[in-house]
């Protein structure tokens, strides 16, 4: 069986209280993009599961130590599968991004192995194990209303991204440490919806706030999304999740592609990709 493990990206990010197990209460906006790692799994006879990365992003995975090795022993803590596996991920999307790359790995081997069986209750279970994010990979855009609960958009919206990583790693539990002003909790209007310009309006006027941190420990990220912002056709630019990925909403693609081709020649160093809302 082959799988695609979609990247996400946060069109918006609130960063709320601090909940009572560490973790900050966070709202987003989010959607899935057609940036994927290509995952081929099957059981095999051996007492063992054997998990392969390949891939431009490879190398940064830990063997022994990832997001799909804590979900298979999780699985069979619980006692939800007793087969071994033999994995091979092809790693197109960048590490240490904010596009979710490791987690959705583990959520759509998860969404493989147990079908329809995944209630809310188990997969706060896993959310535990894997992250905070495992939930966002069970609809393709939504509201994060809170870290449990995610309220899915009945009008999916159609954009093109221009994604750039200035090969800069963040680590997310740097960022967040680093936060110290928090965002009383919002409710999202779905009427926004009904309307593409009223919805582009009000993203463009949204923020991510972890953004601000990463721009100060990392000049050179703010430069380059004030480069990507000034490009035609690009309706807002912003980092996704805690970074250090850089992007540029766009409604049409050929003006997201002929910026691409402008910045590359700027930055010839980093990572480039188009991507669309799935």
């Amino acid at each position: 069986m082959i799988l695609k493990s979609y990247s996400k990206i946060n069109l918006l990010l609130t960063v709320n209280s601090k909940s009572r197990n560490g973790l900050h209460e966070i709202q987003s906006l989010y959607c899935w993009t057609n940036l994927f790692d290509k995952i081929e799994i099957k059981k095999t006879l051996e007492s063992r599961d054997k998990i392969i990365f390949k891939g431009p992003f490879a190398k940064s995975i830990k063997i022994k130590n990832n997001s799909i090795c804590n979900l298979l022993s999780k699985l069979r803590d619980l006692n939800l599968i007793s087969n071994y596996y033999s994995i091979v991920v092809t790693k197109n999307i960048p590490v240490f991004a904010g596009l979710g790359g490791g987690t959705s790995n583990a959520a759509f081997i998860f969404k493989y192995l147990l079908k329809d069986k995944i209630d809310k209750l188990l997969l706060r279970k896993f959310v535990k194990v894997i992250g905070s994010d495992l939930v966002l990979f069970f609809k393709k855009q939504g509201f994060l209303k809170n870290l449990k609960t995610i309220i899915e958009l009945k009008q999916k919206q159609k954009f093109y991204f221009l994604l750039i990583q200035p090969r800069i790693r963040c680590s997310t539990k740097e960022i967040y440490s680093k936060v110290k002003k928090k965002q009383k909790k919002k409710r999202f209007n779905e009427n926004l919806l009904k309307s593409r310009n009223k919805f582009l309006t009000y993203l463009s006027k949204s923020r991510n706030d972890l953004q601000f941190i990463v721009e100060k420990k990392y000049p050179l990220i703010k430069k380059l999304l004030q480069d990507i912002k000034n490009e035609k056709g690009c309706y807002f630019s912003r980092m996704t999740g805690s970074g250090s990925v850089c992007y540029g909403l766009f409604k049409e693609q050929i003006a997201a592609k002929k910026a691409l081709n402008k910045l590359k020649v700027k930055y010839p160093k980093f990572w480039f990709s188009l991507a669309k809302t799935v």
